[in-house]
């Protein structure tokens, strides 16, 4: 990441407070507790007795430069800087909470479209400001969550039961993909049913690479399964058969390479259960080289990452009553 040098600068000066010019609300550190200091962040850079401020701004230069997620996403070794920063511990005449400490921080962040923020845990954490997406908090869906979380993937989960199917289309997938570093996230006329092609959304991945994989998404608001019939907002498995081969068999074309494209991957999402049976079924009509193509996504998924991810939720996802979440809560 290429971050201003005044900014570089402004974070240095906080870890290497000058003595004849002291950051308030910051401790002053030696050149041996300077390198103490980035090994308890986790890394292996050493002071080498140069002048304490400008190393200091250089070791931030090349922590940034270590590989990343994406420019949303700073280094994790850059968070644990943070962190270990904004140690409530040392806390300098003001509270634990060091609301001068993290004001002054954040000043200079905020020229990079970040902040800092405390956590339940008391730790610091950096997300984008325009995201809202958290650096060093793990996005593993499969993690436990914490009391807000969980109120959270509550509060998403109602709103799931009275949306639209093109609600869950604009509201809750496409801020949820673009979260994850999708691009080019396209509706495909769902409301008209013109030109989709089996499509709801396309949208494209980009590679370390460089190079681009495509995919499809199929969205139902309701259970897929594999009954005979359709029933009530449950959808059938059948449904989606003619669906997907469709997604995987027409071109898309993105107007930024100018180019002709086929999907890559389908997925298959669900604002409700999509039942083994179901998923076996499609995987029986599919042959080989389709069904490797084809992914499933369904409600629990959907609430899983959009918590661990941050994303804001949609304006009608109102919380429920305090009472309601209390008897809700799994804990």
């Amino acid at each position: 990441m290429i971050w201003k040098d005044r900014t570089i600068k402004a974070i240095a000066e906080m870890i290497a407070v000058h003595p004849n010019h002291p950051a308030p609300h910051f401790v002053y550190r030696s050149s041996s507790r300077l390198t103490r200091f980035f090994e308890e962040a986790g890394t292996d850079h050493v002071h080498d007795g140069t002048t304490r401020g400008d190393w200091t701004a250089d070791t931030l230069r090349k922590i940034l430069e270590e590989p990343h997620t994406d420019d949303l996403t700073p280094p994790d070794a850059f968070c644990r800087v943070i962190a270990r920063l904004m140690d409530q511990a040392e806390a300098q005449d003001e509270p634990e909470e060091r609301p001068a400490a993290l004001k002054a921080l954040n000043l200079a962040l905020g020229r990079e479209g970040f902040e800092a923020f405390y956590a339940e845990d008391k730790q610091c954490y950096i997300r984008h400001v325009g995201t809202q997406r958290i650096a060093g908090i793990s996005t593993n869906p499969h993690r436990p969550l914490s009391t807000l979380e969980a109120v959270r993937r509550l509060q998403l989960a109602a709103y799931l039961d009275k949306c639209s199917e093109d609600d869950l289309i604009g509201e809750v997938l496409m801020p949820l993909f673009k979260h994850a570093g999708f691009h080019r996230i396209t509706v495909a006329g769902h409301k008209d049913k013109s030109n989709e092609f089996g499509k709801d959304i396309w949208m494209r991945y980009q590679l370390p690479t460089q190079h681009y994989i495509y995919f499809g998404i199929q969205a139902k608001k309701g259970k897929l399964d594999a009954s005979g019939v359709t029933r009530g907002s449950n959808a059938n498995m059948a449904e989606i058969h003619n669906q997907a081969l469709m997604m995987l068999g027409h071109e898309i074309f993105d107007p930024e390479t100018n180019r002709k494209v086929l999907v890559d991957h389908a997925f298959i999402v669900a604002g409700g259960e999509i039942t083994k049976a179901a998923q076996q079924w499609l995987a029986g009509k599919l042959d080989a080289s389709k069904r490797s193509q084809i992914i499933f996504m369904d409600r629990e998924d959907i609430l899983n990452l959009y918590v661990v991810r941050n994303v804001p939720l949609p304006a009608d996802a109102l919380p429920k009553a305090a009472s309601d979440l209390d008897d809700d809560l799994p804990f």
